[in-house]
């Protein structure tokens, strides 16, 4: 009988045991790659909310709310 994971076990499984160059090398292979890849780096983001402070939870949305300020982009229709 196959191992049925659901996506975030997949993701963690697939990182579990990485070292930091590791990590990081996954996660700037998967920016501006495949859509595929999207999903997984949605798990890492998901770990890494969970696990920082408010501070650093506010400094992000800050930088994503001025890169979206930044970017010109035409309202879908």
């Amino acid at each position: 009988m196959p191992i049925t994971m659901d996506l975030r076990q997949a993701v963690m499984h697939k990182i579990q045991g990485k070292n930091q160059d590791g990590l990081k090398d996954m996660i700037e292979g998967s920016i501006d790659a495949q859509e595929a890849a999207l999903p997984g780096l949605g798990v890492v983001f998901e770990v890494i909310w969970k696990n920082i402070d408010h501070t650093k939870q506010d400094e992000l949305v800050s930088v994503l709310s001025n890169q979206l300020e930044a970017t010109n982009l035409r309202p879908l229709k």
